[in-house]
């Protein structure tokens, strides 16, 4: 006759407690292999890791700032008209930078009329020639205000041509943040220019700056809407 052994039950109980405490430490030491892997990994990774660290990422507004492309926005030329400029070629804004400013206003189209009256004046070489100026030059438009007839006379009146022009000129490249004020004239009177920011009108007729801190080799250029004209001697 076989006898069937029979276990009690806390035989039972440490059996079943050991098969739990087996398949829980599987995981366990999966999870250590799964570890040890990974660290090792890192480990032979950290050479790349210290690359990234010696050379960090730059966003764009950091290569901006990095690279001469990227200039400081209060050195930019601002105003309504600027989108009229040419994007490119030697009447642009990087084009009239490298020229002195006679020069450079005979490539913009924006000036035509004025680049005109100043080769009948005879100021190309007394603007080129001067080593830092401020020059208020007005756009096309702004000669279209004057009658046909009165431009005209203007411009067989070599003398007066001449008083007009300078009087659009003075000393030094003036900068946005110091436009405002009086300032002496190469005609010899002074000019006020009113205004901040990026708005600003010039003289007696509240000419508006309508593209401002345009330069030129030896120039800060301010195209304007209107003809300045001097006060009466």
């Amino acid at each position: 006759m076989k006898h069937h052994h029979k276990e009690f039950p806390i035989m039972q109980i440490r059996r079943k407690t050991a098969a739990l405490a087996l398949v829980a430490a599987l995981p366990l030491g999966l999870a250590a292999c799964g570890s040890n892997s990974s660290s090792d990994t890192s480990a032979g990774s950290q050479p790349s890791s210290s690359m990234s660290s010696s050379a960090p990422m730059t966003t764009p507004s950091d290569s901006m700032t990095s690279s001469g492309s990227g200039m400081d926005m209060a050195s930019q030329p601002f105003g309504s008209a600027c989108s009229a400029v040419p994007a490119s070629g030697s009447g642009s804004f990087s084009g009239m930078a490298a020229d002195p400013v006679a020069t450079a206003a005979s490539n913009n189209p924006v000036l035509s009329t004025l680049v005109t009256a100043v080769k009948t004046a005879g100021l190309v070489d007394t603007l080129n020639s001067q080593q830092a100026i401020t020059v208020f030059a007005p756009a096309n438009d702004a000669f279209a205000k004057i009658p046909a007839a009165t431009l005209k006379s203007v411009l067989a009146d070599k003398a007066t041509l001449t008083k007009i022009l300078t009087y659009h000129v003075v000393a030094g490249k003036i900068s946005p943040d110091q436009l405002a004020g009086t300032h002496k004239t190469l005609e010899g009177q002074d000019l006020t220019v009113k205004g901040s920011g990026e708005a600003f009108t010039v003289g007696s007729s509240n000419a508006n700056v309508i593209c401002g801190n345009v330069q030129t080799a030896n120039a800060t250029v301010y195209i304007i809407d209107g003809v300045l004209m001097p006060p009466a001697a």
